[in-house]
């Protein structure tokens, strides 16, 4: 298998596999209420609260939230069904590297963008809508992981964008 071949199907295994987790993390975000109760029931099941009292009492508290916002006022919830629509807009539009890494390279770092934009975003919003510390650590470590596979893809992009154009790097010098 030739340099190029190699790089396009290790930039399509990791677009692949970001997609995916995109899009999980999107579809999440339409079945909150229920999910959560899911959640609790399965963290009592694992004896979490005798483990993790805090939290399990951030989950009741986000639960007992929900329900209450469900019950009374549910079009709220429709904030949660946009935030899973762009997920899976975002997701599409990274069909384009796919296709043609090299010229839609621009997509790539622009998730980088967004993915660095998370912890600003944890770290101003957290704060003001009364979210525990470590929950906005959790938040903001979506945008490192997420950074992560995108950096390997704009390294294996600007490879195949040399070798597509004819220059390569110089072998490493002898020890």
């Amino acid at each position: 298998m030739s340099d190029r071949a190699a790089l396009s199907r290790g930039i399509r295994a990791w677009l692949v596999f970001f997609v995916v987790c995109l899009v999980l993390s999107g579809a999440t975000a339409f079945p909150l209420v229920h999910e959560l109760r899911w959640t609790e029931d399965l963290l009592r099941s694992l004896s979490v609260p005798e483990h993790l009292p805090a939290l399990m009492d951030w989950i009741e508290r986000v639960r007992r939230g929900l329900d209450a916002t469900d019950a009374e006022q549910p079009f709220v919830l429709y904030g949660t069904d946009w935030l899973a629509f762009a997920h899976l807009v975002i997701a599409v539009v990274f069909y384009g590297p796919y296709r043609d890494p090299v010229r839609n390279i621009w997509v790539v770092e622009f998730g980088m963008i967004a993915c660095a934009g998370i912890i600003p975003l944890a770290l101003i919003c957290g704060p003001i809508r009364g979210i525990p510390f470590w929950w906005t650590v959790i938040d903001m470590s979506f945008g490192v992981f997420g950074i992560v596979p995108l950096y390997v893809v704009r390294k294996k992009i600007k490879r195949l964008e040399e070798l597509t154009a004819g220059v390569t790097r110089p072998a490493p010098a002898a020890a």
